[in-house]
């Protein structure tokens, strides 16, 4: 059972949404003050925060800045304020969705599945010691840190999101790009040896597999 905790200083909207999440299948642990909610974070250990913007005590972006200073767990938000200015700015401190109040409760149960869903499966790639935190853009072999550019990530977490299958240069190219590349692009040509000295180099030797006229595969190392 999914474990939520619910941030909001009216009771009698937090005595709602609790009711409504309950018959939903989830448990809920209610705070009705930013620093009560921030203390039940670390105390219940929940798969999802629903935060108002409108508490008493911290501005709800405060308190979404610092859930997200320590942790990945999904971040939705109710507000009251439609402007797109301050949506943005919602995302950009850390929310990972947001609902304008008034809304139904059948909106919000399906927003928090898409980012259960979201969440499940944004949890770490792993084969032998090579470990890869999508939501993190983190790779670690043995624990240690592998520093690799935005593509280099983008490759491996594909790579690695099936491992021993074989991609295409061209399943690569439209993953990667959006797009079949240039019939004489090098790119990808370039950015599976760059992964492949940088894994090397950590340790992570054998990895990266390229199957001639095939394509590109991770796979254990023999």
């Amino acid at each position: 059972m999914k474990r939520i905790l619910l941030i909001e200083d009216d009771p009698g909207i937090a005595e709602l949404l609790s009711l409504e999440l309950k018959e939903a299948g989830f448990q809920v642990d209610w705070a009705e003050t930013g620093m009560r909610g921030l203390v039940r974070l670390r105390e219940a250990r929940p798969d999802l925060v629903i935060l108002d913007l409108g508490l008493p005590d911290l501005d709800g972006a405060e308190v979404a800045r610092r859930i997200r200073a320590t942790s990945d767990i999904p971040i939705l938000v109710l507000t009251a304020q439609d402007a797109v200015d301050r949506k943005v700015s919602l995302l950009l401190e850390g929310a990972d969705d947001y609902l304008v109040k008034p809304f139904h409760p059948q909106e919000l149960l399906a927003r928090i599945q898409v980012q259960l869903r979201n969440k499940q499966g944004s949890e770490v790639l792993s084969l032998g010691g090579l470990e890869v935190y999508p939501k993190k853009r983190l790779v670690r072999f043995q624990d240690r840190e592998v520093r690799l550019s935005p593509k280099e990530f983008d490759l491996l977490h594909l790579l690695l999101s099936r491992p021993g299958r074989v991609f295409s240069r061209q399943e690569i190219e439209e993953r990667l790009w959006g797009r079949p590349l240039e019939k004489d692009s090098n790119l990808v040509d370039v950015h599976v040896a760059n992964l492949r000295a940088k894994l090397r180099e950590a340790g992570a030797y054998g990895y990266l597999r390229t199957v001639r006229g095939v394509g590109y595969a991770v796979r254990p190392r023999e």
